[in-house]
């Protein structure tokens, strides 16, 4: 039986959140019956371990300090990890780390992860460094930590070929083990109908038609570049709304952008708050005219994927990481002006056939490099290969290792 330890999400089942979503389809879509997951869930107070979706779960209490919270728990779950496999005498297991947070302790816990005879992988994540929310200092931190996980990982396991060529670019003097298993999205319509109360009700509560819209969804976060679309959207022609689903109205960021852009005076731009029930939120995105998807921090991003699933017209900032995900499905702007609001105008025109058109282009691409069984299915064969061992095991630092497991595109 081989054991995954799996750190770093917030836990199972989820509610939302990428790395939140990636365990939980991971677990329940499990097909390796010689796979035994063990999955980290954050925890306001002490609790019982419990079982879903065939997974071991166990709850880590972790007090809430803000921002340092989240390298706390991931440290605290290490060592879970680290007593669970002694007290078992696990002899065949594999931790997965999502994101760099613990840099500065990470080499410390390997080691006694490595001399347990434990591979230790790391999910690098996105360039978290770079996010506008952090003030200089954390930003160093962010980045200092990153270095140093890759520098003692043995393998990166990266959901983007533009986060793993950074990767290989930026710390090439380490010589870090990679491979790239994409992150996944499910092209399945959603259950609702057109008629069903908890869409309509939505709907009607803020005055929006069937493709009457064009839909943002994102963290309300500088770097999603909310005030370019929004500032461009207005510049544009179109009768349609431009409906954004965030928790914007209690940050600062909304206040600091209704005054820079006026967008308060625009009827169209419509601040609507959060939506967590899933299947309602697929329906939003399937109902919308187009999306307007204005991340450019690195990685795939998931509501990126989830909308080529379900929108037919994807309007992306155009940067590597977005070119990567949406191809020759998308559409394309840049930060100059002018640039977004011509392209929504023009967008105006295209006919009912050639919006289909496009909406089937992407679901494609999702189908065939995207689906979540082909990123499951890579996932278990990538923990169930036989060319992994650990480094102490390899007689060295690195992960001895003759061939990778990677989702091609």
């Amino acid at each position: 039986m081989k054991h995954v330890f799996i750190v770093g999400s917030k836990g199972i089942p989820a509610k939302y959140g990428g790395f939140e979503t990636f365990v939980d389809q991971l677990t329940g879509r499990k097909t390796d019956r010689d796979t035994k997951y063990h999955v980290a869930c954050l925890s306001d107070r002490k609790a019982e371990e419990f079982v879903y979706q065939d997974a071991r779960c166990f709850p880590v209490h972790t007090p809430k300090m803000g921002s340092a919270r989240a390298v706390v728990y991931d440290v605290l779950s290490l060592l879970e990890c680290v007593k669970y496999i002694k007290t078992h005498r696990l002899e065949n297991s594999i931790v997965y780390v999502l994101a760099c947070r613990i840099g500065p302790v990470f080499y410390i816990l390997k080691r006694q992860l490595e001399k347990l005879g434990v591979a230790v992988f790391v999910n690098p994540d996105g360039h978290e460094w770079k996010r506008g929310k952090w003030s200089a200092p954390v930003k160093r931190y962010w980045k200092w930590s990153e270095r140093l996980m890759v520098k003692h990982a043995d393998l990166l396991v990266c959901d983007s070929r533009g986060i793993e060529q950074y990767i290989h670019d930026m710390y090439a003097r380490y010589e870090p083990n990679t491979t790239f298993i994409a992150y996944g999205a499910d092209v399945t319509p959603s259950p609702l109908d057109d008629e069903d109360h908890r869409f309509t009700d939505w709907m009607n509560r803020f005055g929006l038609s069937k493709y009457g819209y064009y839909l943002v969804i994102g963290r309300f976060v500088p770097e999603n570049n909310y005030e370019l679309m929004i500032r461009e959207f207005m510049k544009s022609g179109t009768a349609k709304d431009l409906v954004i689903v965030t928790g914007a109205q209690q940050q600062p960021f909304y206040d600091e952008l209704r005054l820079r852009t006026g967008f308060d005076s625009d009827p169209r731009i419509k601040f609507v708050g959060t939506v967590y029930e899933q299947p309602l939120l697929k329906k939003i995105r399937e109902q919308a005219y187009g999306y307007c998807h204005g991340h450019e921090v690195g990685g795939t991003n998931p509501s990126l994927l989830e909308s080529l699933a379900s929108t037919r017209l994807n309007l992306l900032f155009d940067v590597v990481f977005n070119r990567e995900v949406g191809g020759e499905s998308c559409h394309y702007f840049s930060n100059e002006s002018g640039a977004l609001s011509r392209l929504i105008d023009e967008a105006e025109s295209w006919s009912h056939e050639e919006l289909e058109e496009l909406g089937e282009r992407a679901k494609h691409r999702i189908r065939s490099l995207y689906s979540w069984d082909l990123i499951v299915q890579s996932y278990e064969t990538l923990f169930q290969g036989n060319d992994y061992v650990p480094a102490k095991q390899a007689g060295g630092r690195r992960l001895a290792r003759t061939k990778g497991t990677t989702t091609p595109l």
